[in-house]
């Protein structure tokens, strides 16, 4: 299957988290690690190892891959829990998406788009509805919960088309205005926002 025009599921945080970040990196192919991404990678080393179980009535499945040709997008998913259904009361089984990411919830949807969009593949994939997934924070070590609701369903259909529209352009955008966030970016001496800014 041609996957040439796909975008990552992960590129999507990187989209919304700042789309000249995106460009960098799937556009001009700029890549550097800084502590923040360094910590990430061997937290999802860690999840991706774990393999399948069932506990209770729900299944545990790690590194599960996503596709959905509808919007375009493919990647891995961390873990994926599956409740099982009843046939009896023809209650179907319960798919709920989760995210690990090591730093701390934020106001701003740029992890839950990413949950979101797992969400449209899962459902696309298996012919079902997700409402709701999480996130696991590894800085505060507590799950926080993603409701898939149509307000985050209609901010990621934007992104993605946003996203798959900027790919096409082939253009990088200029850095966001937001020096905070341009100096949490392990893409700020690539990225060089403030000289652009002059």
């Amino acid at each position: 299957m041609e996957t040439i025009d796909f975008i990552m599921l992960s590129a999507l945080q990187h989209y919304t988290f700042c789309p000249r970040q995106f460009a960098l990196i799937h556009i001009e192919q700029a890549w550097a690690d800084n502590r923040f991404t360094a910590e990430g990678t061997l937290l999802h080393e860690r999840v991706d190892t774990g393999v399948a179980e069932q506990r209770c009535g729900t299944r545990y499945e790690r590194g599960v891959m996503l596709i959905s040709q509808r919007y375009k997008l493919t990647g891995k998913m961390d873990l994926l829990e599956i409740e099982a259904g009843d046939p009896v009361t023809n209650c179907p089984p319960r798919y709920f998406p989760v995210e690990y990411k090591r730093g701390k919830p934020k106001v701003e949807n740029w992890d839950r788009v990413q949950v979101c969009a797992q969400a449209l593949c899962i459902e696309e994939m298996r012919n079902t509805s997700v409402t709701e997934g999480a996130i696991w924070y590894w800085e505060v070590r507590r799950r926080e919960p993603v409701t898939i609701d149509d307000a985050l369903r209609a901010t990621t259909v934007a992104a993605i088309e946003d996203a798959h529209a900027l790919l096409a352009r082939g253009k990088t955008p200029p850095p966001t205005d937001d020096v905070k966030r341009c100096r949490a970016c392990s893409l700020v001496d690539l990225c060089e926002p403030e000289t652009f800014r002059r």
